[in-house]
């Protein structure tokens, strides 16, 4: 399906903003118009395919790198799950609850539309386009994390603010794996396999108990005579006084 969106979009798509692009960005304007036309891919994608097709499979990933990291008891109020299957993969039974990896979101689609022009600006443009779009997607790496949990809404944006630098270099990281021709919806899967690992190391985090501060030693103060006293000196003289 990818292999065949981007063959249409180069034979048919990719000259024409080649040459348009060329009047503007001189030899280097086959770098922009080649992440242009990849960004175009990726919004018909996105649009078309991946979000009816690939989250099934996407919820499937995430959750069975949860069951590797013996994470159980988060998935297991959604989904059932068999025990004594041999692998983690084999343990997923059906979801018990809505299972979205990453829900369908309008405003992206219209996001990765509106902010293609940014690859006319040279230099900068191409990377801008990369990290804005980027941001976005990093928000919904941990969609189902949130889910398995049962935050609500001002919750999940909550936690999303927290981490918002982190979901950003994620993102960015995902987006320029799934501009990659062909092999886009491989590294659609391993971006979520990464986020699932991600979020395991945050939830065994929080499950570890923190170690208790040490309490400060007790400073014993030293008899003042002690401190006052050479050893080389004779003792001080003996007085038969009590006060």
């Amino acid at each position: 399906m990818s292999f065949l969106v981007y063959a249409i979009l180069f034979t048919f798509a990719f000259l024409p903003q080649y040459a348009f692009l060329a009047l503007f960005h001189g030899w280097g304007a086959w770098v922009n118009a080649v992440v242009l036309v990849l960004g175009e891919g990726l919004v018909i994608i996105q649009g078309l395919f991946e979000g009816f097709f690939v989250d099934e499979c996407r919820v499937d990933v995430f959750d069975a790198t949860l069951l590797d990291k013996g994470l159980e008891g988060l998935v297991a109020p959604h989904r059932l799950l068999f025990p004594d299957a041999p692998n983690s993969v084999k343990k997923l039974g059906k979801p018990t609850t809505a299972a979205v990896y990453q829900p369908w979101s309008l405003v992206q689609i219209v996001e990765l539309v509106a902010f293609l022009p940014l690859n006319l600006v040279p230099y900068v443009g191409t990377p801008a386009f990369v990290v804005i779009t980027g941001a976005r997607l990093g928000t919904f790496a941990q969609y189902r994390w949130f889910a398995l949990r049962g935050l609500t809404k001002k919750e999940r944006e909550r936690e999303v603010r927290g981490r918002m630098w982190e979901y950003t270099w994620f993102g960015t990281v995902a987006m320029l794996l799934e501009l990659v021709p062909v092999l886009s919806l491989f590294f659609l899967l391993t971006s979520t396999t990464g986020a699932a690992l991600w979020t395991a190391k945050l939830e065994i985090q929080a499950r570890t108990p923190q170690p208790a501060p040490a309490a400060p030693a007790a400073s014993v103060a030293a008899p003042r005579y002690a401190q006052e006293h050479d050893p080389d000196e004779p003792p001080p003289p003996y007085v038969d006084n009590p006060v």
